[in-house]
């Protein structure tokens, strides 16, 4: 039970990190703003890795053990993959509301559910198939409230990158259920940040190379950009520490943490302003009403 709680709380702290991304990215550079996330995230985890081979951490939850190469190059997989999701999500969240692009993320998990079943044997009970399928039908309605904004999915190429991102972000949920049965969390969290900050600087430097369009764009400093790493790296630790749990399942974890939009749909009009709240907030019950069945079926 204690990893579905982690799972909660990893939820709560997603919908602060979506706030805070949509806030850094208004009229500002994706790129940029995602190298100083992938560079703010690599600090956290830094000296908790040079405490460790150094000798000054010994032991627990914040100690990172050496891993061999072959473990690194697993890890630095993890960072392309996780890169590709934040890459097509930076860029769809930029020019969408975010009442809208959360519960879009929310397809994640009814992919991650496919894959965890086909490649892991996961079984679900009653009431996790329950809360599966009413999680799907919101992101069905999902789609009647879109097209009141003039958003429509299909026509709409900024819809296309979110759905990437969350393609992506199944793989690398399913990967990470793969990563988890013999790493450290700590240790898949450290590296593979430090791996998307050393690509990222790379990208960044290519597309300021060869890019003029990229050049011509302006980074602002807003103060809400090293809050994306650290809300971030405290929802993903509790991610990884409930993964690491024997009777974990990645398809109720990955459903769970798409609880965020909860969270970013109350920042968003609270704080944004954004539209057409009241279709929406139907679609957001049906997905609370999911997420209480899950629980039910975790306890």
């Amino acid at each position: 039970m204690m990893w579905a709680l982690l799972a909660f709380v990893s939820a709560a702290l997603l919908g602060c990190y979506d706030f805070f991304k949509k806030v850094s990215l208004k009229g500002n550079s994706v790129v940029g703003v995602l190298f100083l996330n992938t560079l703010f995230s690599a600090i956290i985890f830094f000296p908790f890795i040079v405490l460790s081979h150094s000798g000054v951490i010994t032991e627990g939850s914040l100690f990172v053990p050496s891993a061999p190469l072959g473990t690194h190059l697993l890890l630095l997989l993890k960072a392309v993959i996780v890169l590709s999701s934040w890459l097509c999500g930076y860029i769809g969240i930029k020019h969408l509301p975010i009442t809208i692009v959360s519960p879009i993320q929310s397809t994640r998990p009814v992919l991650v559910l496919l894959g965890a079943l086909l490649l892991f044997g996961e079984q679900l009970n009653l009431y996790q198939w329950v809360g599966v399928l009413i999680a799907i039908l919101s992101l069905f309605l999902l789609g009647r409230s879109g097209k009141r904004e003039g958003i429509v999915f299909i026509h709409n190429k900024w819809i296309l990158f979110v759905a990437l991102a969350a393609l992506f972000g199944a793989v690398s949920a399913l990967y990470d259920k793969y990563l988890m049965r013999t790493l450290e969390p700590v240790l898949v969290q450290g590296w593979f940040n430090i791996y998307q900050c050393l690509l990222m600087g790379c990208l960044l430097l290519v597309l300021n190379l060869l890019s003029p369009v990229q050049r011509s764009k302006k980074l602002y400093w807003r103060w809400s950009i090293p809050m994306i790493s650290l809300f971030l790296a405290a929802a993903d630790f509790c991610y990884f520490t409930a993964l690491a749990q024997e009777d974990a399942l990645i398809a109720v974890v990955s459903m769970i943490r798409r609880g965020s939009v909860v969270v970013a749909f109350l920042f968003g009009a609270l704080l944004l302003h954004e539209k057409n709240l009241k279709s929406k907030a139907f679609d957001i019950l049906l997905i609370l009403i999911g997420l209480f069945f899950l629980y039910l079926g975790s306890k």
